[in-house]
């Protein structure tokens, strides 16, 4: 009686998880070996939907933008978090103020982050206008519609948009070294810096791993900032995978290609993760 009771208060979440999760990956998955029609007859393809997309000039440009983004904003989030983690966890003054500032925008609406920075960005926009008053080479019609400009002015808002959300968690982590550690290490000689490398990074190694990890697949999954700012434009310089995923399927109804290469951007995730996973583990010996 007792296990029937259980799993009647399971079975929302379970047939959640069953509806909007497991059918939809299960779905997509055997979609991604067929030429899939709304309208007329699907029909199995085998992995020619595979094979096509290493073919597709439009999907390695958007693998290329999506490494690109990956790998430009990656190292830049991860650092400048953990070092305002580190300056707040000083108790600099005013630092509760700081951590409450930092975080706010991860929890503001990214699509009307996307649209204040659009403007921004214009032609005649602030940061356009700045640039040109301090003297940078700035795009004529603006940094969105240049194909050299647009993907990294995508970036910088991204890297400012997300950085608050790491500092709290580098924060929790530094805050749960016990303090008799850094007791021991000042003690020793240890000034700043060193307390740095030799206490709090290697007692944070789990931390960091973790923010790597979901880090590593949000950036990956970059799909709002281009959709609201750029469509994928100019010339597909911004255009991502999962925006190519949603330009085939939703836009022109190719499900089965989308399927694909939704499905290869889950193995190139998962592949990144676990190479995350082993060189930290290798390193801090913790995880």
């Amino acid at each position: 009686m007792k296990r029937f009771n259980t799993a009647i208060l399971i079975s929302p979440w379970f047939l959640t998880l069953l509806i909007f999760w497991a059918f939809p990956v299960i779905y997509s998955f055997i979609l991604s070996f067929t030429d899939y029609s709304i309208l007329g007859k699907t029909s199995f393809v085998g992995l020619t939907n595979f094979v096509r997309l290493f073919s597709d000039p439009s999907f390695l440009l958007a693998l290329k933008n999506t490494a690109f983004f990956v790998f430009g904003t990656i190292p830049f989030t991860t650092a400048i978090a953990l070092v305002l983690a580190v300056l707040i966890a000083e108790k600099i003054p005013g630092h509760k103020i700081f951590q409450a500032g930092y975080f706010i925008p991860s929890i503001a609406s990214m699509v009307v982050i996307a649209l204040i920075f659009s403007s921004l960005y214009a032609r005649g926009g602030y940061l356009h206008l700045l640039g040109g008053f301090i003297g940078i080479d700035v795009p004529e019609n603006g940094y969105l519609f240049s194909t050299s400009t647009a993907l990294p002015a995508i970036m910088v808002m991204d890297i400012w948009v997300a950085i608050g959300y790491y500092v709290l968690l580098f924060l929790a982590g530094i805050k749960s070294i016990p303090t008799e550690i850094f007791e021991a290490a000042k003690l020793d000689g240890a000034g700043f810096w060193r307390r740095i490398f030799s206490v709090t990074l290697p007692q944070i190694t789990p931390i960091l791993l973790f923010i790597l990890v979901i880090n590593t697949i949000r950036s990956f999954q970059v799909f709002i900032e281009i959709y609201v700012m750029t469509k994928g434009g100019p010339l597909g310089s911004t255009s991502t995978v999962v925006y190519f995923v949603f330009n085939e399927g939703l836009q022109k109804f190719n499900m089965g290609y989308a399927s694909a290469a939704a499905y290869i951007l889950f193995l190139i995730i998962l592949l990144f993760s676990l190479l995350q996973m082993k060189l930290i583990s290798r390193k801090g010996g913790t995880v």
